[in-house]
């Protein structure tokens, strides 16, 4: 299986309109984990968009998993844009969905000019309770899911280890649902 981060783009007026079919699409994304193709994701706090990160067998199948999402079918999902990690360190756990609750998660994407030495930084990372899972894309950009709720300090906490080209890590919230 291929692991991708599927950036969603969400329509005009989505965090007024999704309430009718959240609940179904909860559900939907839940069926999906159980069957291991979803592993993580969630909107961005102000609505514009969702990431996620999915298991596919080729690239093709993303459009079945995003398009059979009850916020697509919808139109509260507009477009996605799939990217395959050439390296992904999987999760330890899979934290239960919350659904009542705000998890706010950051995203650091940066540059990563040596992955075999930024993956060490990942797997401190996730060894101390901050990285849920991460990878880098075939150009060498780096995508984390950080479990740290602030961004600067997400970023901090990657930079720090020296091995990311300087000043490259930027940081987004996320709403950690699944």
């Amino acid at each position: 299986m291929i692991v991708f981060h599927v950036a969603v783009t969400t329509a005009e007026g989505y965090l007024t309109r999704r309430m009718p079919f959240r609940g179904a699409n909860l559900e939907y994304l839940m069926d999906l984990r159980a069957r291991g193709f979803v592993i993580a994701g969630g909107p961005a706090p102000d609505g514009l968009s969702w990431d996620l990160f999915v298991r596919a067998r080729q690239p093709e199948d993303i459009g079945k998993l995003v398009e059979g999402s009850p916020f697509f079918v919808n139109g509260l999902w507009t477009s996605y844009a799939p990217r395959s990690f050439g390296h992904f360190l999987e999760p330890w756990d899979t934290a239960p969905p919350r659904p009542g609750e705000s998890r706010i998660a950051t995203l650091v994407e940066g540059a990563a000019p040596d992955p075999e030495m930024a993956s060490f930084a990942l797997i401190e990372a996730r060894g101390a309770g901050r990285l849920l899972l991460g990878g880098f894309f075939p150009d060498g950009t780096c995508l984390a899911f950080m479990r740290l709720s602030e961004p600067n300090e997400a970023v901090s906490t990657l930079e720090s280890s020296g091995v990311f080209s300087p000043g490259s890590l930027r940081g987004r919230p996320l709403i950690h649902v699944i």
